[in-house]
């Protein structure tokens, strides 16, 4: 038999087929762009994801018998708004993760709700990303469509939607919303009913191996899919990576560097940091959690650099230069916070700075010092996380992401964080999750941890070890790297005022 993964992203759909051996034999993809109709705000519309998950499924179908496609699970982008009418048609694009608008509408949820009450429930701050206050921002800026609001769901579940006819959600996707009690793993009636939501618009809940529905006569022949394929709950983007990867146990950890950066530890335990500096969301694996640091602009700001001082250089010829420059760059740090900052500072006015600037610098200086500010961040999260969970530190940590395939930054990782940093053992983290999803829900294997133990097998092998005397440089320099913004914080508030 054979196990389908689809993974709604943000620049594109991928669909990813593996066999009973967990070997991937088929992959496709579709892209696509994002509408930004003023700074700051970020939307695309459903059907573009549809249309696309249509495509790279039919791909697929054409190439293997649907009948033995065993089930299909579904992973995406998370936190982003879809609403539909009663006659189910979309109201509206749908407002993105990466979407800044909601402010205002997150200062509102904190007089509601209370702060502490808020991370008390959904074990997480409000969030400019998070979908409660775009649900608010519609209230209160579009009362039109607010008013046709009929079902209220997730970018990956509206493909469940299309698919299967449910409106349904697993729980770690939920976790995002700022609408979910994530220690109970249920919608919170408290937060709805405070914030005026009707909880009856909200999906029916699941644990992500469980399956949420079969595929509906109407799209069967759309996709090519056989008519009652068992459709799995799935995960949101991070949480599938993380079966993808092989974190699934207590304490295992990845680090993803893409745009934004991600540090991800599994928990068995729920673990809430009062200060809401780290996500905590349910896992993928049932009845346990994860805690996540987010940084913003990770390797979006390598590329800020690349494109804007180097252009004429690849990311290969720019880690080069890095690397051939000395330890914080010869003096010189490197605030990545061009995008306002999520870990450990909640803080959307702040701004990117070069500390230490002089004649002598050269380019690679700064590349340096921009690609060490990416593990500096990481530590950020670390620390956070570690201190959390007292119980399950995190010992090495697998990376992944576009920035991470260059030997020099998970050296420098390694050299940073002060533990192993292990290579990827693939790069389809999110779509092989929700595959590996897949095939639990049809009991393929009897858990999620088991699978991922079987099928994902990092190769400690390829791991780098940190250079002792390096990590204790990287130490004053990590220490030094704090106190910059603790001195800038009301001057990144002023400059946004002027």
């Amino acid at each position: 038999m054979h196990y389908l993964g689809i993974d709604v992203g943000t620049s594109g759909t991928k669909a990813l087929l593996i066999d009973d051996a967990g070997k991937v034999v088929l992959s496709a993809s579709a892209s696509y762009g994002m509408d930004t109709p003023q700074n700051g705000w970020a939307e695309q519309h459903p059907d573009i994801w549809w249309n696309s998950a249509v495509s790279v499924i039919r791909q697929i179908t054409t190439q293997v018998n649907p009948a033995e496609i065993a089930a299909v699970g579904l992973t995406g982008q998370m936190h982003g708004l879809v609403i539909l009418d009663e006659n189910d048609q979309v109201i509206r694009p749908a407002i993105l993760w990466c979407d800044q608008r909601t402010e205002a509408e997150c200062a509102e949820i904190n007089d509601i709700i209370g702060e502490d009450n808020h991370i008390k429930i959904t074990a997480n701050p409000p969030l400019t990303g998070f979908t409660s206050p775009k649900i608010l921002w519609v209230k209160k800026h579009e009362p039109q469509n607010y008013a046709k609001i009929a079902k209220i769901m997730l970018p990956k579940d509206y493909i469940r939607f299309k698919l299967t006819g449910d409106n349904a959600c697993d729980v770690s996707d939920a976790s995002g919303t700022g609408l979910l009690n994530v220690s109970k793993r249920a919608w919170s009636a408290e937060i709805c009913s405070k914030l005026g939501i009707d909880i009856r618009f909200l999906g029916k809940l699941y644990e992500s191996c469980e399956i949420s529905g079969k595929v509906h006569s109407t799209f069967a022949s759309e996709t090519g899919l056989s008519i009652g394929t068992p459709v799995t709950a799935g995960a949101g983007d991070n949480a599938a990576a993380a079966i993808g990867t092989g974190v699934a146990f207590d304490g295992s950890s990845f680090i993803t560097i893409g745009s934004s950066g991600v540090v991800f530890t599994h928990t068995k335990n729920i673990n809430i940091d009062p200060n809401g500096r780290v996500h905590s969301f349910c896992a993928a694996v049932s009845g346990e959690w994860h805690n996540m640091g987010v940084s913003l602009a990770a390797g979006m700001s390598v590329s800020w650099l690349r494109d804007n001082f180097m252009p004429e250089l690849s990311f290969t010829e720019l880690t080069a230069l890095a690397e051939a420059s000395t330890t914080a760059g010869n003096r010189l740090l490197f605030l990545p916070y061009l995008n306002g900052e999520r870990t450990p500072h909640k803080d959307p006015s702040a701004r990117g700075v070069f500390f230490g600037l002089s004649s002598s610098h050269t380019r690679g200086d700064l590349a340096r010092a921009v690609i060490e500010s990416i593990c500096y961040s990481a530590k950020d999260s670390v620390n956070i996380i570690n201190g959390m969970n007292q119980d399950a530190q995190i010992k090495s940590i697998i990376a992944c992401g576009g920035g991470s395939s260059f030997a020099f930054t998970r050296q420098t990782l390694a050299d940073v964080l002060g533990i192993p940093v292990i290579p990827a053992p693939n790069t389809d983290g999110p779509a092989l999750g929700a595959a590996i999803l897949a095939a639990v829900s049809v009991r393929r294997f009897a858990s999620v941890p088991e699978a991922s133990a079987e099928w994902i097998q990092p190769d400690e092998s390829l791991q780098s070890v940190p250079d002792i005397e390096l990590h204790k440089k990287y130490r004053e320099y990590h220490a030094l790297y704090g106190k910059l913004y603790s001195s800038l914080k009301n001057n990144f508030v002023e400059l946004a005022r002027l």
